[in-house]
């Protein structure tokens, strides 16, 4: 199982838009899917003109999923959020996923995936300390992928969900760049 992945392009557009459109896609991501929308929210980023990244991960060369990797202080009013609640070291970062395929779902890939991000993470923002990723409580699959790739929890709070229908309790995850004792 080789997992890769490049930066979103706008020609990316209509693959993202199916995947938003899945039904396990759509209930934690509740993102909107017409063309326009999908050109609005993900255009800044695959020009380069916001600072977070969208990465399109292939599996055996095979589109498969979206993360998007962001260094925390690119965005300070989520960082005061997630402050709240726990200590953010200075330079950590965070990660949000999805796998766009139903039939990739529930075999471990999810895993697969995020510790193959986490770890090219650490060579490509050698400054990063962390990665800290707040996952609504609700949604059990995508918090136990992130125990099963080597995160730990680290706090509970309240945070605004991306889905109107869930309840605002976060469970936080945190992995800590290999050596540095965090």
């Amino acid at each position: 199982m080789m997992i890769t992945w490049r930066r979103i392009e706008e020609r990316d557009f209509p693959l993202l838009r199916t995947w938003l459109e899945q039904p396990h896609v759509k209930r934690w991501w509740n993102h909107e899917t017409t063309a326009e929308a999908v050109a609005r929210d993900f255009g800044p980023v695959a020009r380069r003109e916001e600072p977070s990244e969208d990465l399109l991960v292939f599996l055996d060369g095979r589109p498969l999923g979206l993360v998007q990797r962001s260094r925390l202080r690119d965005y300070p009013e989520y960082l005061a959020e997630l402050a709240a609640i726990i200590p953010v070291p200075d330079g950590a970062m965070t990660i949000d996923y999805l796998i766009g395929d139903p039939r990739q779902i529930g075999q471990g890939i999810g895993t697969v995936m995020i510790r193959s991000v986490i770890e090219k993470t650490w060579a490509e923002h050698p400054a990063a300390p962390c990665i800290l990723v707040p996952v609504v409580a609700a949604n059990h699959a995508s918090w136990r992928a992130l125990e099963r790739a080597g995160l730990r929890r680290v706090g509970v709070g309240d945070l605004e969900p991306d889905n109107p229908v869930d309840d605002w309790t976060h469970y936080l995850y945190r992995v800590d760049r290999p050596g540095t004792g965090g």
